[in-house]
């Protein structure tokens, strides 16, 4: 480039000079401030290192951390020995190994300590273990059922052998006028009998202890029929048939064992099969209302055998676990009633595979020995699975267990010893004969 061409008039040349002069100017008073800047910057780094940092908050321990040299059980005053501790402060602030700083350990050993308080307070826990007694429980809530039934045959048997120390043979024939006249039955009696001469010694029979143990041994081997327990999750639905002469408590059975089933959660139908019977059906409505269940019921003097399979074929579609079927219950000496119930039976078939699941016949035991006959003549009928013995606590025939248990091998599967829902009891064999015997061991 040609200098001597540039031709600049004497203001822009004194223009010029002032922007090279400014330039300089500005450029030197920049590095005095630079260099001012860092020797102030020095001081106040070593000055720092020479003062104790205060203690700080627990937040703003993480702020502290990267500034301050390595931590130092005491920290090192001479001037020295701050050069060498500015060079690594940069790495080792990333991972020292004690991270907690000196002024965290007091306050992480007191929540360790609280921690440790509480484990030794609940220890005298272990004690209350004495509860090996709920079948007494049980046995003493039929009790109250079964009073009437103990003031009879059972009551009458006490007083035979209560203040004897020994028995003579008059008083064996005592007790065979006792059992004979308990609805017990004959034939159940005269077996009873012929067990007691038979079994026991002479010394045990001569013994009221020996005998009156072995007729409460023989009267819980009698009702301790092999039979499985009812099992209603085995089929969906579960077809249980209800039969029973007409004031045998059928409906009210029917209603009790529905609230209880809908009390373990499962969904039960009801078909009111009794169309003969005035209000059977109005009946078995109240008892579906109270308990949740649903009902299936026709017009009276409807053909009990389509009322009972729509009732089975709607608890099929609609998913419910049971189907219970009520029956007509007219007297049980009329033929027709048990063909009308065969013929039930048949329809049941055809509405599910393999009903129904349980026949149940229901029988009043206040009817005494008749309750025995009804059974005969039912179970001559149809395939009796199981018995429900109602009003064991309105009658001291309540003896009639034994004989329908011994002639009839059917075990019996429920006990009503009251008018409350509670009182529809599953039947225990032990448990009844404790409950029916236990007052004369006193």
């Amino acid at each position: 480039m040609d200098l001597s061409s540039i031709h600049l008039s004497a203001s822009e040349l004194y223009e010029l000079i002032g922007v090279v002069g400014g330039l300089g100017v500005t450029g030197t008073l920049g590095v005095l401030f630079v260099r001012r800047a860092r020797a102030v910057r020095r001081r106040q780094i070593e000055e720092s290192e020479d003062v104790p940092a205060p203690a700080l908050p627990r937040g703003d321990e993480r702020a502290a951390k990267p500034a301050r040299p390595r931590p130092e059980p005491e920290p090192a005053r001479p001037r020295d020995t701050a050069a060498p501790a500015r060079a690594p402060a940069a790495a080792p602030a990333r991972a020292p190994e004690p991270r907690p700083a000196p002024a965290v350990p007091p306050p992480e050993a007191e929540p360790r300590s609280a921690q440790v308080i509480p484990f030794p307070a609940p220890a005298p826990a272990p004690e209350p273990e004495p509860a090996p007694a709920p079948k007494k429980k049980e046995a003493s809530a039929l009790a109250p059922g079964l009073a009437r039934t103990r003031s009879g045959f059972v009551a009458r048997l006490g007083a035979i052998f209560s203040g004897r120390k020994q028995i003579d043979p008059a008083v064996v024939d005592e007790i065979e006028k006792v059992l004979l006249t308990a609805d017990i039955g004959v034939k159940t009696s005269q077996k009873l009998l012929e067990e007691i001469r038979s079994s026991l010694s002479r010394s045990e029979l001569k013994d009221p202890d020996a005998v009156w143990a072995f007729l409460r041994q023989r009267s819980t081997e009698m009702l301790s029929l092999p039979a499985p327990p009812v099992d209603f999750d085995a089929a969906k639905p579960f077809v249980l048939l209800v039969i029973g002469v007409n004031g045998s408590g059928k409906t009210t059975t029917i209603g009790k064992l529905a609230a209880k089933l809908a009390a373990d959660g499962k969904k039960v139908m009801m078909a009111a099969g009794d169309t003969f019977r005035a209000a059977a059906a109005e009946q078995l409505e109240v008892w579906a209302g109270r308990t949740g269940a649903a009902i299936v019921r026709g017009k009276e003097g409807v053909d009990p055998s389509s009322v009972i399979f729509d009732g089975i074929k709607k608890a099929a579609t609609e998913g419910y676990d049971v189907a219970i079927a009520d029956t007509a219950g007219r007297l049980h000496t009329k033929t027709d009633l048990m063909q009308e119930l065969q013929k039930v039976r048949r329809v049941v078939g055809k509405a599910a595979a393999g009903a129904p699941h349980e026949t149940w016949l229901v029988i009043d035991s206040t009817s005494g020995q008749n309750a025995i006959a009804q059974a005969q003549i039912f179970t001559e009928a149809m395939s009796v699975s199981g018995i429900v013995l109602t009003k064991l606590d309105g009658t001291a025939k309540g003896g009639v267990i034994l004989g329908i248990a011994d002639q009839l091998k059917i075990p019996v599967r429920y006990v009503g010893v009251g008018e409350k829902l509670e009182d529809l009891r599953p039947f225990d064999p032990a448990e009844f004969v404790e409950a029916l015997f236990a007052p004369l061991e006193n």
